[in-house]
């Protein structure tokens, strides 16, 4: 007669690591959760929150669960929300190919991110992260998205690069910028570094340039009085040069020009004071007291022929003109001399 050996039957019964999938049956639902038999000399127990529907599972229900470890009874706890995680996980793995984008959550960093896609190891070498400095540890938790370099089917592993997928999406974006872009377009850009003479913009990926004449219709000695690094505004694009990738941008030409707002305020026929600023064969560049300049002409000062606008006006001269006519759009004005009395 054989003897019995309790070590030997030991031997025979499934042990059960944390995190292993292992199929099973429902054998009893309690208000809590469920006890499941999985084959071994222990069932498991899943907690009633773990199914997406509690009132819909049945005894002699039959799916997959993972093993979480057991409690202070020594009962193994499972979980099937856990176990389709990562059964949907290790499927859209297989469907991965190299080039594939795909994102993921990154879990720990040792010489490189590290995750899991299903029962997949995905891992992003230190070098593929970034270009510039970063603190790799602060990406732990965050989803990332990378595109893939390397799959090993038979040990279930992935290498990618985040930093591969940003120059592949910059190249992208700068193809289409080129194609897209366009006199007169108004674009958004944000202010990346301010210089005496201007500043670069960022557009879309792009750097551009405004030079300091084109921020606004007043004078100014710095860029920085109108704009600051990092903020994001609307420009209006001036110039295109596709061959050597330069465009020129301009701020003032989006906004409301301060000149055309003054010259409608003025009235036809109406009587203002102003200094002589410039002499020409034809006439005089009369400014008015609100910044407004104008042209009074030879011809609406005398009818000789052979006059010269110097025989009436002076340099620096204060006189009174009517204006004769006004063209906002144009920013003309056409002044006649004033004659009192």
């Amino acid at each position: 007669m054989t003897e019995f050996n309790i070590d030997e039957v030991e031997k025979t019964f499934t042990s059960y690591k944390k995190g292993e999938l292992h199929s099973g049956v429902v054998v009893i639902k309690k208000p809590d959760g469920v006890i499941f038999n999985i084959g071994g000399k222990k069932d498991a127990f899943i907690p009633s929150d773990d199914f997406a529907d509690f009132d819909q599972v049945m005894i002699g229900d039959r799916f997959k669960v993972c093993i979480l470890g057991t409690n202070e009874e020594g009962m193994i706890l499972a979980s099937k929300s856990q176990a389709d995680e990562i059964i949907i996980g290790t499927q859209n793995a297989q469907k991965l190919k190299l080039g594939s984008r795909f994102t993921f959550v990154a879990t720990s960093f040792e010489g490189g991110l590290k995750s899991k896609m299903g029962d997949y190891e995905i891992f992003i070498p230190k070098e593929e992260i970034s270009t510039r400095y970063i603190d790799f540890k602060s990406l732990i938790g965050k989803q990332q998205e990378a595109v893939i370099t390397e799959i090993d089917r038979e040990n279930k592993k992935i290498v990618a690069s985040i930093k591969l997928l940003s120059e592949q999406i910059l190249a992208q974006a700068e193809e289409l910028f080129w194609k897209s872009i366009f006199i007169n377009k108004i674009v958004l850009g944000t202010v990346k570094k301010i210089m005496p003479y201007g500043a670069f913009v960022e557009v879309d990926g792009v750097d551009c340039f405004v030079h300091i004449s084109d921020l606004s219709f007043s004078r100014i000695s710095s860029p920085s009085e109108v704009i600051s690094e990092g903020e994001k505004l609307n420009f209006k694009v001036l110039e295109v040069d596709r061959e050597n990738k330069k465009v020129k941008l301009g701020l003032k030409q989006i906004l409301p020009d301060p000149q055309v707002k003054l010259i409608d305020e003025l009235e036809v026929n109406g009587i203002y004071n102003g200094e002589v600023v410039k002499l020409l064969s034809f006439g005089a560049i009369i400014k008015l007291e609100n910044g407004v300049s104008g042209l009074l002409h030879i011809s609406a000062v005398t009818d000789r022929r052979d006059a010269n606008i110097y025989e009436f006006v002076k340099l620096g001269q204060r006189l009174d003109v009517e204006v004769l006519s006004k063209d906002s759009a144009a920013k003309r004005v056409s002044f006649g001399l004033h004659k009192q009395g």
